[in-house]
């Protein structure tokens, strides 16, 4: 009975302002958790010529316990130190083939039990599918051989992962992977009595970056690191292993489309305190296939030296790459412009090119006029260049024309604008086995892929071909009003047989097989069923409105299961949302999403709490638009009151949300917004901040998309933080952060300095550390936990309220 009575006294204060430790883990409603811990359906992945398909089920949210494990946060990275791989990921724990053409579902054999797979791959043919399993002592590689359907573990010694899985199928038969090169147990020992102070210096060379996370901090961390990333580079054949060159510490292995070369880039001391590692000094070479050294193409410094502003870059080469369509051709970028984008010069890039056996000159391809990005290889004359402006939003792409030479423009719009982007070229193996760009009608026309497909009628994906003479694209294509279809896979780009995925309102998305020219019936190779019986009879509509200033808006809006408005009247009413920045408010105004699409719950979801009565106002625009020739965050407080007024008022006209029942919450950026309407209005009743940034001082060299820099504009970065309005916070703030976040910028002491202050000046708030989660949340019993505390803040700040 005492122990009774103190679970209730615990349970009757958790939630009071002066609770200071929180209550044992604890359980939301049970249609909240059934919808959490779902099964989703497979991910799928099919071989070119649609004949198999891979069907690989993900894992259940791992326990706290698990992720209370040990593990290195050093160099940015977070590392097992048992197994020489990264100590948080997502695994597949089951595999399944499915014959496409004859409908049957093939059981493999030899998979590892209970599998943690990652790191899936078809070699180029698509006989066989590479895979890692990670254990507890090692990470080991195994290959499903199609024709068998069984799996054989290959490797002698354990991969290392640290950096990436690194595996790379050079042909049918041949494998480059990259093993460790001592026992866990040999990890370097730190000493107690330290060799002396943990030094940094800075001789006037500026150095502005971001505020990085689980960077290294001692020349302990340093030995960790060396150790860690270091491996070996092993090729496997016919059953036989084969060591390439020494041990390193390798961040990237490519193979030439010849088959006879190996692009690596290999990190270099001395290693940064101040950036992540890929930002540290690094070396650029081409090896042949044994891993003799052929060419060193570039010492690069550690990228601390980088110039403050989005579209500034280094005075070095960068985006070494194989032209996909040349047997060994590598190719890079240079600014023209010292790395500094607003100095004025007619192009601020240019690209390059040095074929085997790399003994010349380097052959100067192209300029671009904006900070070059990409390259899209098609044949020997046609290519697709890609460049652009983060702080303008624009991007041009080109067609370029490696024969003669010669580069056009193909079409320019703003990033921003969803409506005019006319898709992704659809891409073929060459001679090579690699992709490139497939043309269609004898090579006039390219085919274009939008899996999104934004209109004004919600998105809708489709299918083009897109003229390269006259530069407009034609829509063949277009996925159905009343449903959501995209092209995950064109199978034949001649006879338009398309391999998509269908879904709507009340159908689970499936795959199909269509054909376009036949135009016969669809055929359906999956039948996936709904794992989530529990939003059965849940409503779905796209609204749109219009905020005070005439810009558009939308949100999906979520209404409980035989909810009748006439009989029930307004319902309490969560906003979630996540402010975003635009240059044109034609384009913040354009409607995002679809009220056709299947509703599935993650984690990070509102919509959980239409089960509980709530009306869900999700993915609610707040976007913040450039206005009069300022920048977007100038008017940052200003816009985001008018977006929640927007949005309340609709709510409330449609008579479905009570105006005087209303919360407003986000994660991470959507966080810092929902203090800020707290800190700035009285719109709510209650608020929600996971995880988010509420000092933007803690964020001196920009954030999000912000890159003028605190000293540049000082006013800005106090307006903007909510942290410098905390004694105004009078609405209930329930704060939620992982205590192991490792995003750039959300620090925990964010939520903690934040939590303070509101308390200070006798504020309602309450702060909940979820044990060891990251930016984004895993631990099964956190998540449960922390639908509990929402839970129980919007029923008692909001559904009870007067």
């Amino acid at each position: 009975m005492k122990k009774s009575l103190l679970c209730l006294f615990l349970l009757s204060t958790s939630i009071g302002v002066f609770a200071q430790d929180a209550v044992n883990y604890q359980q939301p409603p049970k249609a909240i958790a059934d919808l959490l811990l779902a099964q989703p359906t497979p991910s799928v992945s099919i071989d070119s010529k649609a004949e198999w398909m891979l069907l690989s089920n993900r894992n259940s949210y791992p326990s706290v316990e698990e992720l209370a494990m040990p593990e290195f946060r050093i160099a940015g990275l977070r590392i097992n130190p048992n197994n020489f791989s990264p100590s948080r990921q997502t695994f597949i724990n089951g595999y399944t083939l499915k014959n496409i053409k004859t409908g049957k579902t093939a059981v493999i054999a030899g998979l590892p039990a209970p599998l943690f797979a990652a790191h899936t791959l078809w070699n180029p043919s698509q006989t066989q599918i590479s895979f890692t399993q990670t254990t507890a002592k090692g990470v080991d590689l195994y290959i499903i051989d199609i024709a068998t359907l069984k799996a054989v573990k290959v490797n002698k010694k354990p991969l290392n992962v640290v950096l990436g899985g690194g595996i790379t199928w050079v042909d049918d038969v041949t494998l480059l992977y990259r093993t460790a090169t001592k026992s866990a147990a040999a990890v370097p020992v730190k000493s107690l009595m330290p060799k002396g102070p943990a030094v940094q210096l800075n001789l006037g060379k500026a150095s502005p970056n971001p505020t990085y996370q689980d960077l290294i901090k001692t020349p302990y961390d340093e030995q960790l690191f060396e150790f860690f990333a270091t491996s070996q580079l092993v090729q496997y054949k016919n059953g036989v292993e084969t060591l390439i060159g020494q041990p390193a510490i390798y961040t990237a292995i490519n193979v030439s489309p010849d088959k006879k070369y190996l692009l690596e880039k290999t990190i270099d001391k001395p290693f940064s305190y101040q950036v992540p590692y890929s930002g540290f000094p690094s070396t650029v070479k081409i090896t042949d296939l044994a891993g003799k050294p052929i060419k060193t193409l570039a010492k690069l410094p550690s990228r601390e030296s980088t110039p403050s502003g989005y579209d500034n870059t280094q005075n070095v080469p960068r985006s070494y790459d194989w032209r996909d369509d040349e047997a060994a051709t590598i190719t890079w970028a240079l600014p023209l412009d010292s790395g500094l984008i607003k100095k004025q010069v007619p192009f601020h890039d240019a690209v390059y090119a040095l074929s085997a056996p790399f003994s010349g000159q380097a052959k100067e391809l192209f300029k671009t006029q904006n900070r070059y990005q990409s390259t899209t290889w098609g044949n020997a004359t046609l290519a697709l260049v890609r460049e652009g402006l983060r702080s303008k939003q624009t991007i041009k792409v080109s067609r370029y024309n490696p024969e003669a030479g010669t580069i056009e423009t193909l079409y320019e719009l703003n990033e921003t604008d969803k409506y005019n982007n006319p898709g992704d070229p659809v891409t073929e193996k060459n001679k090579f086995g690699l992709q490139v760009i497939q043309t269609v009608d004898h090579g006039t026309k390219l085919l274009l892929n939008n899996m999104t497909g934004s209109s004004p009628k919600g998105d809708l994906p489709f299918l083009a071909k897109f003229d390269l003479a006259t530069k407009k694209n034609e829509i063949i294509w277009r996925s159905t009003e009343g449903t959501y279809e995209y092209v995950a896979d064109v199978i034949d780009p001649e006879k338009l047989i398309l391999f998509t995925r269908k879904e709507s309102q009340k159908e689970v998305p499936n795959y199909y097989i269509k054909n376009l020219i036949l135009r016969i019936a669809d055929r359906k190779v999956t039948d996936f069923t709904n794992p989530y019986p529990g939003l059965e009879g849940v409503t779905k509509e796209k609204i749109a409105y219009k905020r005070a200033d005439g810009v558009d808006l939308t949100g999906d809006l979520y209404l409980p299961k035989g909810y009748d408005k006439a009989k029930d009247g307004p319902l309490p009413t969560l906003i979630w949302a996540y402010p975003r920045e635009f240059n044109s408010a034609a384009d913040a105004a354009q409607i995002r999403g679809s009220k056709d699409r299947f509703t599935t719950i993650s984690w990070a979801s509102p919509i959980f709490w239409v089960t509980q009565g709530y009306a869900v106002l999700d993915n609610a625009e707040m976007p913040i638009v450039a206005k009069e020739g300022k920048k977007p965050n100038d008017t940052f407080v200003e816009q985001l009151q008018l977006n929640a007024e927007a949005a309340i008022n609709k709510l409330s006209d449609l008579g479905v949300g009570d105006r005087n029942r209303m919360a407003v919450g986000g994660h991470s950026y959507g966080a810092f917004m929902t203090a800020n309407l707290l800190a700035h209005t009285n719109l709510f009743k209650a608020g929600i901040a996971r995880s988010g940034a509420y000092n933007r001082t803690l964020t001196p060299f920009g954030f999000q998309n912000e890159d003028r820099t605190y000293w540049d504009v000082p006013q800005l970065y106090y307006e903007m933080s909510p942290f410098s309005y905390a004694n105004k916070i009078k609405t209930p703030l329930l704060l939620i952060h992982g205590d192991s976040d490792d995003n750039q910028g959300t620090f925990p002491i964010n939520s903690e300095r934040l939590f303070s202050a509101i308390k200070g000046f006798g504020g309602t708030t309450r702060f909940v550390s979820l044990p060891y989660e990251a930016h984004s949340y895993r631990g099964k019993e956190n998540l449960l936990h922390m639908l509990w505390e929402m839970n129980s803040w919007l029923d008692q700040y909001v559904k009870k309220a007067k």
